[in-house]
């Protein structure tokens, strides 16, 4: 069983670390879309730095690290806590890549794509909350981070009541606090009213 898990945890972390957004980036725009914006490899800093379409396939390229091995995870193994491991792996390989000098994206993509293949009507939750965030703000990690709020406590109060596979559970919790994890700037920005709105800072050399 150990193996087992460490094998799956390899497997997502591996997948996740596939620089989706950095490969679009060099394809689009010639040069490390790290250097430009926030200095991240999401679809927020690529929509913001190489336009719409590098944005779009960026979205669904991380969105399907998460979602792919989370079916691996759930329809080949058949076990709620490999499946669980395997999609919150992809998160942390998505945030933490390998293969890009351990420097990626805030994982909220990636996040997403795993809970839609473990509890969809969830991570759809995620997504109506996360929009609704961005139709009132434009600011794109209010969208990110409403979403996850939404998302931990829909997910600890379906854990503590017996409605959801615990190992979801924990998976949702811990991918939101990666999430927390990685918007701390953002967080400090918009508590100092000083988040850039989206159509805002674009091209502009990356900080901090």
């Amino acid at each position: 069983m150990i193996g087992e898990y460490l094998a799956v945890a390899a497997l997502g972390y591996a997948l996740g670390s596939i620089p989706s957004g950095l490969l679009l980036g060099r394809l689009w725009l010639g040069r490390d879309i790290r250097e430009l914006g926030s200095g991240k490899t999401g679809m927020t800093n690529v929509l913001r730095t190489a336009g719409l379409v590098p944005a779009v396939l960026g979205l669904a390229l991380d969105m399907a690290k998460g979602l792919a091995p989370a079916l691996v995870g759930r329809f080949v193994f058949e076990d709620a806590a490999v499946a669980a491991t395997v999609a919150g792996m992809a998160a942390v390989g998505h945030v933490w890549p390998v293969f890009a000098g351990f420097r990626g994206g805030r994982g909220v993509a990636t996040a997403i794509g795993g809970l839609f293949g473990l509890i969809p009507v969830h991570a759809a939750i995620f997504c109506v909350i996360g929009l609704l965030g961005l139709g009132v703000t434009r600011i794109a990690s209010v969208m990110s981070l409403a979403g996850a709020a939404a998302a931990a406590v829909i997910a600890a109060a379906l854990g503590l009541a017996g409605m959801m596979e615990p190992a979801y559970a924990w998976l949702t919790l811990g991918v939101v606090a990666l999430i927390a994890y990685t918007h701390v700037p953002n967080i400090r920005r918009l508590l100092a009213g000083a988040e850039p709105r989206l159509g805002q800072g674009g091209d502009r050399p990356a900080s901090g």
